[in-house]
């Protein structure tokens, strides 16, 4: 308890001082988690939706892949990655390895199929009578694409906030790929790993409140735009 509460005082002196490296660290930390929930929501949305809307030959299996994708093990994802960047691996020459790029990979194949099933099931959940009735009014088919997302926009949102959860306080990955390097590719989840392992609880402790606050701060501003799209 006594580590909790200087970590609290830590964490406020660190940010009131506006520490150097905590303010490197926790910008980097959301550069990085920001572009990979982007590619994510690059990948995840067009695929959920085209699950969602249409209907072919092995449907079924790519649906319980996705469902598969949403628990991946953080740890075998950086494995994946690793073996696919390492300097003999079918990606090696590019020198992403120990990047913060490799770290974006990872937590964008993490974020994925996250995001594409949420966008699947929020398009699924639409009445089937809105549809028809969309429809019948003679709307092309991009209208309709269209006005099914508008009226799926809520689930969409949540599909956001549960990929940038899942790899804003994600560890595993992002250290076997990024290497946890100072200045370059230390985020706020290693940083505080690397100090526990030191014995520096305090500021770890402190390191974790940041983060949290960080994550409650961003999550409230999508949470806020979510449910506001509920009552439009």
């Amino acid at each position: 308890m006594e580590s909790i509460t200087s970590g609290f005082i830590r964490a406020f002196q660190l940010l009131a001082t506006l520490d150097p490296d905590v303010l490197e660290i926790s910008f980097r930390t959301l550069q990085v988690s920001g572009i990979a929930t982007l590619i994510s929501v690059l990948i995840g949305f067009p695929a959920g939706t085209a699950l969602a809307l249409t209907r072919f030959f092995g449907r079924g299996f790519l649906v319980s892949l996705v469902n598969f994708g949403m628990g991946l093990p953080p740890v075998v994802v950086g494995f994946v990655v690793w073996l696919l960047l390492m300097r003999y691996g079918p990606l090696g020459a590019l020198g992403l390895l120990y990047s913060p790029a490799a770290m974006i990979i990872a937590q964008a194949v993490i974020a994925s199929p996250i995001v594409a099933g949420f966008t699947l099931a929020a398009v699924q959940s639409i009445d089937p009578k809105l549809r028809l009735q969309i429809l019948s009014l003679g709307a092309t088919r991009l209208q309709y694409l269209l006005l099914l997302l508008w009226e799926s926009r809520p689930g969409i949102l949540a599909a956001v906030i549960a990929g940038f959860g899942r790899v804003l306080g994600e560890v595993g990955a992002s250290m076997m790929v990024g290497g946890n390097i100072r200045g370059y590719t230390r985020v706020l989840t290693t940083a505080t790993v690397l100090e526990v392992s030191k014995g520096k609880f305090e500021l770890a402790a402190a390191l974790s409140i940041i983060l949290l606050a960080l994550s409650f701060f961003i999550m409230a501003a999508l949470s806020y735009l979510q449910q506001r799209e509920r009552r439009i």
